[in-house]
């Protein structure tokens, strides 16, 4: 009794600790700011302005931390128990094999949600531990580690969400596990609060496809300061339908980058999105320009959406013929020599959608 005594008193000095410790943070810490460029985090009204948080209650902004390193950003919707979106920087493929990682959990969001002072919680190994409401820590964990159960993390997903949900849903990465340059980095996407309820054939068809053009295209052409590097989001659009009533089942996937052409030495910047739905047999993703995206998400935030700072083009955009060759849109032609002006750069001789089928899917 006295060791529990013991243990729960120690608890208590932990919760009393500076909420410097914790990583959830009202505006993204200095360490996260690198996931965008110039620090410019997108403006989603009613959930993220200007950086700020418009709901602190139910949104959360999250440094993710693996292996004592940040490793991408996430805004967290606690009441969906989704990622709004996910925020990371390219900079190569991976050099390692796909991991086999367990899904994690993250402890910057409250592990458990009750109105006692501790609970004892059992996990797969059968030991026993003591736990306090919000006790926070650094790094995303299993929920093994952390010795919790299921029924005690009220604000995000866990792996009970997911499993045998006869609905045929995938855990889909936000941040792609593919886009990570190595076994760490890799490992660090297999968070749930990087993850949401997509389709199999979504999330192994179209989606997949376009995720290797993509990064096809960010390997080839993308480099700041002589290395390679590029700006990605990747969020959802939340639906009324949830997944064993709890997790939400998003109704539109979208995802964005901007980078500077190593060839141009312009910016440039593309944008995909996708209903969540059963993919059609051959069902490709359409190329969009970043100012589409901006007034598609318009039409459903139902105000003004920026995804990335200035410097990204909003109205140039890059299609192919049946031949494979690049063909500028109207929007671009009609302001070639503005572009010219003002820096705002095309996507030349890339390939980009060129059927790239090796490599990692999600």
């Amino acid at each position: 009794m006295m060791g529990v005594l013991n243990h729960l008193s120690t608890l208590l000095l932990l919760s009393l600790l500076p909420p410097a410790l914790s990583h959830v943070v009202e505006r993204f810490d200095p360490e996260c700011k690198k996931f965008f460029l110039k620090g410019t985090t997108p403006n989603l009204p009613g959930i993220l302005y200007d950086g700020k948080v418009q709901d602190e209650g139910r949104y959360k902004l999250i440094c993710q931390k693996y292996k004592n390193i940040y490793r991408f950003a996430t805004l967290y919707d606690t009441f969906n128990r989704i990622p709004v979106f996910s925020a990371y920087t390219f900079t190569g493929p991976p050099t390692d094999p796909r991991p086999k990682q367990p899904w994690m959990i993250e402890p910057q969001v409250g592990l458990i949600s009750i109105h006692s002072t501790c609970v004892f919680d059992y996990c797969y190994r059968h030991t026993i531990s003591l736990r306090l409401e919000n006790i926070n820590k650094e790094e995303m964990k299993t929920q093994c580690d952390l010795n919790v159960l299921n029924k005690n993390v009220k604000h995000q997903a866990v792996y009970a969400d997911y499993i045998n949900n006869n609905m045929s849903l995938d855990r889909g990465h936000l941040f792609p596990c593919s886009y990570a340059p190595g076994d760490a980095a890799m490992r660090s996407t297999f968070t749930l609060t990087n993850a949401v309820p997509q389709d199999h054939t979504f999330n192994n068809g179209s989606w997949n496809r376009m995720e290797r053009n993509v990064r096809k295209y960010l390997e080839e052409n993308c480099k700041i300061n002589n290395k390679r590097k590029a700006y990605v989001v990747t969020g959802a659009v939340p639906n009324n339908n949830k997944l064993k009533n709890r997790v939400n089942i998003p109704e539109l996937l979208w995802t964005a980058f901007c980078c500077l052409d190593k060839m141009t030495e312009k910016w440039v910047a593309q944008a995909h999105w996708g209903e969540n739905v059963p993919d059609t047999e051959g069902k490709t993703l359409k190329q969009e320009t970043l100012g589409a995206l901006e007034v598609k998400l318009k039409n459903i935030y139902n105000d003004d959406v920026k995804v990335f700072h200035h410097k990204c083009p909003r109205n140039v955009s890059v299609l192919e013929d049946e031949t494979g060759r690049n063909l500028e849109t109207v929007e671009q032609v009609g302001k070639n020599r503005g572009r010219e002006r003002s820096g705002v750069g095309s996507i030349k001789n890339n390939g980009y959608n060129k059927g790239y089928n090796k490599g990692y899917n999600g």
